[in-house]
């Protein structure tokens, strides 16, 4: 019962930022470049999008969620096990910056805006998966080569 409740509040969530990607405008890859834009025609909206959505997460955050010890449904909370900036970590965050300044969109709303039936974002959205799973490929192969160099 406990994973159908987790699932149902994840696909709720994944839902809600789907719609207010949608809503705000931030699904149209040219609305984001525009906000990039600041040597150009600059397009602030981004900005008070964001503002918004910090003005009620904030206050949710630090009265609903951080007291919490535990997580409402889940057994525990899902944080990263390293908190060293290393080589992957840039070049990831290299990667995302590069393809996000490049396409005018990020993987939450572009999953949002292939709804809306962009050619462009299938065209990212079907890279992206590409990109994930040779990312895939390529970290098993290296934990293979990693595993057999220590049982040799």
């Amino acid at each position: 019962m406990n994973k159908v409740i987790f699932r149902l509040t994840s696909l709720f969530a994944g839902f809600l930022f789907g719609l207010g990607m949608i809503i705000s405008g931030m699904a149209d890859p040219e609305k984001v470049i525009g906000f990039l834009d600041v040597a150009g025609a600059w397009d602030p909206s981004l900005a008070f999008v964001m503002g918004g959505a910090l003005m009620v997460f904030m206050p949710a955050y630090f009265l609903l969620i951080k007291p919490k010890s535990k997580p409402v449904v889940a057994e525990e909370f899902c944080l990263a096990k390293s908190n060293k900036v290393d080589s992957r970590l840039v070049s990831g965050a290299v990667i995302f910056g590069l393809g996000w300044g490049l396409a005018g969109i990020c993987p939450g709303p572009a999953m949002s805006s292939l709804a809306l039936g962009n050619i462009g974002v299938w065209v990212f959205f079907a890279s992206m998966m590409v990109g994930l799973g040779v990312t895939n490929l390529l970290i098993c192969m290296k934990n293979s080569r990693e595993s057999q160099t220590q049982t040799a």
